[in-house]
């Protein structure tokens, strides 16, 4: 099973530009988005054989995130049951027969770190709802935007970001909270020490040119998916975005 995320920044633009090109190219069973900045019905998606979902940000033009998938879902869930979390339309949870796809847009903390407080609220409840849906006995898998660069491997100059968003200690130190409750970086669990693989690179200073940039797009599975993975890749040669489609291939699941 091919699956495939990509925070578009903007589905409308993207259509312009390459996006169905793209989407056909890679040929996902599931196809996760995220920063549609969509509200319902400003756009209509052609897209032959897939089931579609779509979670809107009340605020126009912000957030969003939708699910393209092949095999109907046993049930979709949208937001994760927290009212003050579940305005900004940023999760869309399907059930299948042996697991839980989630597709997330984890807020960002903004600069000064502004909305760290919440983003830490975030982190808990995102915790505590995934955990719910593991004791269900199926497996869970994650993908998206989750604003985190885990590791200094993980983006090109930790240095210079240490205090910044998306590489602030408490952001990092919940994201490895989260991998010790049972779950795997899924590109990490493959390649470990590779320096340079980002999925999101500035607009400013020529930054995807010089790959100066953040890896902060991820596939997480259950640990108990450990022997169904077979490969992680990130497309970063693949514009459109200043963020690259990431992909998990997986077998053994339904």
């Amino acid at each position: 099973m091919k699956l495939i995320s990509w925070n578009v920044n903007g589905l409308r633009a993207v259509m312009k530009k390459n996006f169905m090109e793209v989407f056909n190219e890679l040929d996902a069973d599931i196809f996760c988005l995220q920063e549609t900045k969509l509200q319902e019905g400003q756009i209509e998606m052609d897209l032959p054989g897939y089931f579609q979902y779509w979670n809107y940000a009340e605020k126009k033009g912000y957030s969003g995130t939708a699910i393209f998938t092949k095999k109907e879902p046993l049930s979709v869930n949208y937001g994760i049951g927290v009212d003050k979390h579940d305005t900004e339309g940023r999760v869309i949870t399907l059930e299948y027969d042996d697991f839980y796809m989630i597709t997330i847009y984890t807020p960002n903390s903004q600069d000064e770190l502004k909305r760290l407080e919440y983003r830490m609220e975030w982190e808990r409840d995102f915790l505590a709802y995934i955990e719910a849906l593991k004791k269900t006995g199926k497996s869970v898998i994650f993908t998206g935007d989750l604003n985190v660069a885990h590791k200094e491997i993980d983006l090109k100059n930790p240095k210079t970001n240490r205090k910044n968003p998306g590489f602030s200690d408490e952001e990092r130190e919940k994201f490895t909270e989260l991998l010790e409750a049972g779950y795997i970086d899924t590109f990490r669990h493959f390649y470990p020490d590779l320096e340079g693989a980002y999925s999101w690179w500035s607009y400013r200073f020529k930054a995807r040119e010089k790959n100066t940039g953040w890896r902060i797009d991820y596939f997480v599975v259950s640990e108990d998916l450990k022997d169904n993975l077979v490969s992680a890749t990130i497309h970063n040669d693949i514009l459109g975005s200043d963020h690259c489609p990431v992909e998990l291939e997986i077998e053994g699941v339904n």
